[in-house]
């Protein structure tokens, strides 16, 4: 099992390098109609509601993993293949960097409509209200929680529990982002799935910081620099895991993150984390290249992790 789950880990990423996110039919869209109708169906303003909604929904995810994982028991060529498929579904990483990369063209053109078009693709912040500089800012920060949710977290999902691992973690994440943010309505009802994705994703935003101060040398960084804005900053950002990430590719790409953070639901005043210059263009291209040498050192971990 672990040679076929470390093989499948390892396609999975030379399957969502070449072709990206499956191109009709989305699994993770499906599951987020799913959910979507769901909520409409059991929303109650209180954190039992939506304790049961989320454990429902995650236990599905995870039941269908393991149905598929049993299935495949005793087959190598099985058990790799559905585990191919199960990494291609849970990963974002070629999406990631491709929009990452449209990004950072539309900042290098000064296109601030585009840029802000292109925004939402990154992340749920309110376009309209940033000039260029905070739309860099604001895909920088993008690109390095990213790294952690839809690339480095899957992975070791993958390795330590297999399908299920990789499909639960999946949903728990898909689930933060419909219902966890923290809006009037979801105060209560996302509680559950906000905690669920931060326990789920303490040891991945960690690793991924890890391997963010290791790759800095390779996007002109340093390793010493990552290393110390990390451990200096990234326990005043209010996310237990988000700001371990953006403190070290802060501390990497020697720029400055945080401030003024304005989402649909509210806005929030962000520690500043790093003491460089404001990221521009060409600080976010550096981004989604450490962002994907950081996937490749995770998947050549993740295939290690699966065989201890």
């Amino acid at each position: 099992m672990s040679a076929a789950r470390a093989v499948g880990l390892l396609l999975g990423v030379v399957v969502d390098a070449a072709f990206g996110d499956p191109p009709n039919y989305h699994p993770v869209v499906a599951f987020g109609h799913l959910a979507a109708w769901a909520e409409r169906t059991c929303y109650a303003d209180r954190k039992l509601a939506g304790l049961i909604y989320t454990g429902a929904l995650v236990g599905a995810a995870a039941a269908v993993g393991s149905l598929l994982e049993r299935a495949a028991q005793g087959r190598a060529v099985r058990q790799t293949t559905v585990t191919v498929l199960a990494t291609w579904v849970a990963l974002g990483a070629a999406t990631l960097a491709e929009e990452g990369a449209a990004m950072a063209r539309a900042l290098d053109a000064e296109d601030l409509d585009g840029a802000r078009a292109q925004l939402p693709h990154l992340c749920g912040r309110d376009p309209a209200s940033l000039d260029l500089a905070g739309v860099a800012r604001a895909s920088v920060e993008s690109i390095a929680e990213n790294t952690s949710d839809a690339v480095v977290a899957p992975l070791i999902w993958g390795a330590l529990a297999g399908v299920p691992g990789l499909l639960a973690y999946r949903a728990v994440n898909t689930l933060d982002a419909m219902v966890g943010y923290r809006s009037p309505r979801h105060q209560h009802f996302g509680w559950a799935a906000a905690r669920l994705d931060d326990l789920a994703n303490l040891l991945p935003s960690r690793v991924t910081a890890a391997l963010t101060t290791l790759c800095a040398p390779l996007v002109g960084g340093s390793p010493r620099e990552a290393w110390q804005v990390w451990l200096r900053d990234a326990a005043a950002h209010p996310s237990p895991n988000a700001g371990q990430v953006e403190a070290a590719f802060a501390g990497a790409l020697n720029v400055r993150l945080g401030g003024r953070t304005v989402y649909p639901h509210g806005t929030e005043q962000r520690p500043i984390m790093g003491h460089g210059h404001a990221p521009d263009a060409d600080d976010l291209a550096r981004g989604v290249q450490l962002s994907r040498t950081i996937g490749l050192a995770a998947a050549a971990l993740a295939a290690l992790a699966t065989r201890i």
